[in-house]
Formats: structure tokens, sequence, C-alpha cells
């Protein structure tokens, strides 16, 4: 952990960066100039090529905001009005993406499931089967709200197999699990600058098959979150974004771009992930916080803690003690049960989750947790 570093963030994004991605932020851009212009074209090849086997079937485009900005920028814009989209939401940005559609005005149909467990393949085929009116599937692939892992592989092959539109929501994932666009069967992948690339916050982007994005000039039911729109200024015009680009954290992008190739791609960064959730679950057991997704369906992203069994537990006396040893965790989203998360993504390495977990064994000891 690097002593000027005021906090480890152990959160899904924003997450820690290092110290070149924040300090390529200190020089401006023109949103108009030619060479700003070719850095986002450069990021939309380089995101394709990340993406996909073959860059001439998809396409990369960036939308200013939050994640959920790209999200409904994407729903609104690739569902026509007659569509249908059936959303798996076993978690809080599954139920989010619903949320999306219902206020779009978009029909939709909820796949309401536990939120520790994985998307029921049988149920999603019967659903396909019997219901033709339901045009695209949409599901989140790393539910932040547990950690959980969807089983987007086989989900797309159900999708392709009754020929819908799958529209994959891999923000918390994409450049931190391996996976292309053809392995995962999706039309659409959104992500954001600020999760597993480990850029900053202020825009995402959407990875999609070019042929599908083509047919949906007119659809979108927002101005500013039209990504067809948004995708035809990009290509019409060298990179240039419709409004405001958020200049700094493009630049930035770069950068954590430049790194993921210099640490050996996303296969090198699964591993570091891989190993530094492990190391969190197997440190944090012996304190008695246990994890609350079996092992099988866990991602490396982030994992949700169920609430020890312990006389006078605190999560905010937890959250505080861990911050003034400089490690800023996650508070529980979970419907069911009382959890809190941390994340294992970002600029952290094993030393730091070893680290982390002494923290644990301090606080728990001076709180007296361990006298259940």
């Amino acid at each position: 952990m690097d002593d000027d570093v005021p906090y480890l963030l152990l959160t899904p994004g924003p997450l820690t960066t290092s110290k070149s991605v924040k300090q390529v932020m200190m020089q401006d851009y023109c949103t108009w100039d030619a060479d700003y212009n070719s850095i986002v074209n450069d990021i939309r090849k380089r995101l394709t090529v990340l993406a996909s086997e073959d860059e001439e079937a998809f396409t990369t485009v960036l939308m200013q905001g939050s994640g959920t900005f790209v999200v409904e920028a994407t729903i609104g814009t690739v569902v026509p009005k007659d569509g249908c989209v059936a959303v798996v939401n076993n978690g809080a940005y599954g139920a989010r993406i619903a949320t999306i559609c219902r206020r779009l005005g978009i029909e939709c149909v909820e796949l309401t499931q536990a939120e520790d467990q994985p998307a029921d393949l049988e149920r999603i085929e019967s659903l396909l089967r019997e219901n033709s009116q339901v045009s695209h599937l949409a599901v989140v692939h790393c539910e932040t709200t547990t950690g959980l892992l969807n089983p987007i592989a086989e989900l797309g092959q159900l999708v392709r197999r009754w020929d819908r539109t799958l529209i994959v929501d891999a923000m918390s994932s994409f450049g931190g699990i391996p996976m292309t666009m053809e392995s995962i069967s999706a039309d659409y992948l959104i992500s954001s600058a600020n999760k597993c690339i480990q850029g900053v916050p202020g825009f995402g982007f959407v990875i999609a098959k070019t042929s599908q994005l083509q047919s949906c000039a007119g659809r979108a039911r927002s101005l500013s979150l039209d990504l067809y729109d948004q995708w035809r200024e990009m290509e019409s015009h060298s990179g240039k974004w419709r409004f405001t680009s958020p200049t700094h954290v493009v630049r930035a992008f770069t950068q954590a771009l430049d790194e993921l190739e210099r640490e050996g791609g996303i296969a090198q960064r699964y591993q570091r992930y891989t190993q530094n959730q492990r190391l969190l679950v197997e440190g944090l057991s012996q304190y008695g916080f246990l994890a609350l997704v079996a092992a099988e369906h866990q991602s490396p992203i982030i994992t949700a803690f169920r609430y020890p069994d312990a006389d006078g537990f605190s999560f905010g006396k937890l959250y505080e003690s861990l911050k003034q040893r400089r490690f800023v965790i996650y508070p529980g989203k979970v419907s069911q049960a009382a959890t809190f998360r941390i994340g294992t993504i970002g600029h952290v390495f094993p030393d730091d989750i070893r680290e982390l977990v002494q923290a644990f064994g301090d606080v728990v000891t001076q709180a007296g947790w361990n006298k259940a």
C-alpha cells in the first residue's frame, strides 16, 4: 500500500487506482481537438479487441455518466417499441434494470430469484420457449449485491437457441474475468471505466454487435442517452462525443488500459483478483466472518460477508475502525440477510489483503467480538 494514499478502497468501484492513472489527469484537453479524439477512437478499438475475436463484427461506443446511465442508454435505445425484456433479477442491479424498463415504458418480465443463487437456466429456457413476445434477455454477469456470478455462457447459448437478443451488464466483471462476446454469445456488453480496467468514474461503454446497433436508429427514448446517435457521431467525426466528454477521465482510462497490458492482460489480472479474494475469505473466516455466496458461484470481484455471531457486533464500528487503519469497505445490499461487502479489484494486491486481514483481527480483538 502506498504511504501517501489515505485510504485503500476495497469497493467495487470507484476503486483504488494507481498513481500513474491519477497523474495523467493533471493535463487539460479540448473536446474538439484531433489529438484528443484520436485517443477516444484508440480506446474504442482497444476495447473491441479486448472483447472480441472478430473486431470487424463488433464496435464500441462510449457514453458519459455512471454505469447505470449506460445501462439505461442501452435498454432505451436497443429495445424497439414493441419489444419485451426478460430480466434476470437475483440482486439489486438486476432489479435496477427492471426499474429502468418500467420507467421507459418498456414491457418487462422479471425472473426473480434468491440473491445468493445463480440464474435458473431451466426457468429461463421455459420462459423463452413459451413467451414469443420476449425479444431481449438482460442479465448482470457479476451481481455486486453479493459477488454472485451468473452462468453467462450458458445463458448466451439459450438466447441464441431461441433467437433472442442478449444484453449483458458486465459492469463489475469485464476486464477482470476472461470472456469474449463470442464465448458468451452477447449482442451488447456494458461496462464502466472505474471497474476492472481500473480507471476513474465518468463514463461507461457498450461493446455491441455492429449489425444490431445499426438497426437502432430513432429508437432511443432519450436525447442525451441515445446510444445509436452517440455511436454515429463517434463513427462519422473521428471519435467526437455529441456533448461535452469527460476529457480527464478518458485520458486516465488510456493509461489504465496501458497498465492492464503491462500486467499481462485480463488473464493475469483475473489471477491477481482471484488470489486477493481467496486470501480474503480464508483470512476472515478465522474471525467468524463467512461469505454469503457458495464458493462455486462466487466471483473474485466482491464478496458479501454475513455479520458474525458475536455479541455487540456493529458494522458502523467495524467500518470506522478499519478506516482508521486506511481500509474502506462497503455496506451490504442484500435484502434478506445482514451483510457487508469487500471488493478485491483495483490497484490492490495480495499483501494489501494480508494487511486487511490483520486489521480485522486487531479490530475483532479490541471490540471483543471474538467472545460470542
